[in-house]
């Protein structure tokens, strides 16, 4: 079957994860990665799949709302995956207007436009779900925060079992599930809980076909390097300090970012209609533990003592409203849908380092700002 589908935000980090997987994936797919090219979308991270035939890149941003109706009616679109989004919690905290600005009133646009193209298309409403859909991705953040309970007589981290009986460790005896009520403690998680309600009204005031999802700290290759893993990997390189927030207590559940797009993919295809689905890999892990992890793994793939760079460590003033634990219950993607994280965490980690230690010119490119310069030139002669 061909199809057309918008990928919003595909020169970002889990954005150009996922359009690598569906240019590779679906050659008779047409996938047209709208991206604004904002400080955190990257075209050299898709360089790899930039000629292919079925790709096809448009720097446009999606408050524009003429531009990307018109892209949806030029291209004859029947799918969108919306990955656009601010989405650096200390940038929010600074500047808020600019995530309500893109998060909220950004995704706003797309679902209006998306709506009259697709009445446009089935001015009766009668297609089938799996012609036309909306997935908007978003956060676990929108759920707020997770005590770190334990039961009686047993420290944190403990086994447990979630609902799907997977076994893991884990920091509490609670964890986000889909039915929990949004109460985001950060601009970010605000803007991000307001573009979710938004979609899923679209969907019950107007019938267009939709469906969320809400996925734990992604990592992995070509994350912007102001976000926690690739930053302290680029500094423990170059051995500078590793500034902790905190005492680095706050857990957070991790997903390697490639398990992220096969999820994304299969909920694309396969997921209900008006459904939610979190996507969380049961892998939680204190901020500082999974710093000391990192050192460990840069310093003996530098060839360094193991340990050598701890002493980079550096405590610093714990950020506003810094939520203390993170954990996802993805047991109804699992149990609805039979995806599951395919890689253990020690295995994601060791491949996320080497590859930011085999790419330091895409990290130089990126640090220094050069790649920012190349695409203003680049599009300036257009």
């Amino acid at each position: 079957m061909k199809r057309n589908i918008i990928i919003t935000g595909g020169a970002g980090f889990i954005g150009s994860h996922v359009v690598r997987l569906f240019v590779n994936k679906y050659p008779d797919y047409k996938i047209i990665n709208l991206d604004k090219l904002t400080y955190a979308g990257n075209l050299a991270n898709l360089k790899d799949i930039e000629n292919k035939p079925n790709y096809k890149f448009v720097r446009m941003d999606i408050c524009d709302f003429d531009g990307v109706y018109k892209l949806m009616q030029d291209e004859q679109i029947d799918g969108i995956i919306h990955l656009a989004a601010e989405s650096h919690v200390d940038r929010s905290i600074k500047d808020p207007f600019t995530f309500a600005q893109t998060n909220v009133m950004g995704t706003l646009s797309l679902l209006q436009a998306a709506k009259l193209y697709w009445q446009s298309i089935d001015p009766d409403f009668c297609l089938p779900t799996s012609v036309f859909r909306f997935y908007h991705i978003s956060t676990d953040e929108v759920y707020g925060a997770l005590e770190m309970t334990h039961p009686e007589g047993i420290e944190p981290p403990f086994t447990t079992k979630a609902s799907s009986g997977k076994h893991h460790l884990a920091y509490g005896e609670k964890f986000f599930t889909e039915d929990l009520k949004y109460q985001p403690h950060s601009p970010y998680s605000a803007a991000k809980a307001s573009s979710d309600h938004f979609v899923r009204a679209f969907h019950d005031t107007y019938g267009l076909p939709t469906v969320v999802t809400n996925c734990s700290n992604n990592y992995g290759p070509y994350q912007f390097p102001e976000k926690l893993i690739p930053l302290f990997i680029n500094n423990i390189r170059h051995r500078k300090p590793l500034p902790v927030y905190g005492k680095g207590e706050n857990v957070r559940d991790w997903l390697y970012v490639e398990d992220h797009a096969r999820a994304i993919d299969l909920i694309f295809h396969e997921g209900k209609i008006a459904e939610t689905y979190n996507i969380g890999g049961f892998n939680e892990w204190k901020n500082i533990d999974i710093i000391k992890v990192v050192i460990n793994t840069v310093d003996r793939l530098l060839g360094r003592p193991e340990g050598a760079d701890l002493d980079l460590i550096t405590y610093v003033t714990d950020r506003a409203g810094h939520d203390m634990r993170y954990a996802i219950d993805s047991s109804k993607l699992q149990r609805e849908l039979g995806w599951e994280p395919s890689l253990q965490f020690e295995e994601g980690i060791e491949r996320t380092v080497r590859w930011y230690l085999d790419n330091q010119e895409w990290m130089d490119n990126v640090t220094s700002g050069d790649y920012l310069k190349y695409y203003e030139d680049m599009y300036s002669h257009r």
